[in-house]
């Protein structure tokens, strides 16, 4: 959309957004959603490479061919785990890294008050060559 629209269905009112803020989903819900979407298009784009089709990847998860059709969509009914499951078996690599740290391990002088601190994991989705 281009600005001038963009501006003039402001000034009328109307609030711009995606998906999400109509949904008025939360950040977490937001960061799942795009873990859950990005893993399943992972799982294709794994399948694809080795020239598998959706029938024998059902076959290695001990499913069907429809069930990896919805596990490539995200289908709401398909769980992160079969997800991830799905990308495993058709050869992907998933490794986890935490990003951040936990708490000081110094011990000098007096014991502080604990400050929140972020820490994240980033899931890391490799696609194996054939």
């Amino acid at each position: 959309m281009d600005s001038k629209k963009r501006k003039a269905l402001e000034a009328a009112g109307w609030r711009i957004g995606n998906a999400a803020d109509f949904l008025n989903m939360t950040s977490e819900e937001r960061q799942l959603l795009d873990a859950r979407v990005e893993t399943a298009l992972a799982v294709r784009q794994q399948r694809k490479v080795l020239n598998m089709t959706q029938k024998q990847l059902a076959g290695r998860i001990k499913s069907s061919q429809p069930r990896v059709a919805k596990i490539e969509r995200a289908a709401p009914d398909v769980s992160l785990d079969q997800i991830l499951r799905a990308f495993a078996a058709a050869g992907g690599h998933i490794s986890v890294e935490q990003v951040g740290r936990i708490g000081s391990t110094k011990a000098v002088g007096k014991p502080r008050r604990s400050r929140k601190q972020n820490v994240s994991a980033v899931i890391k989705l490799r696609v194996a060559e054939d």
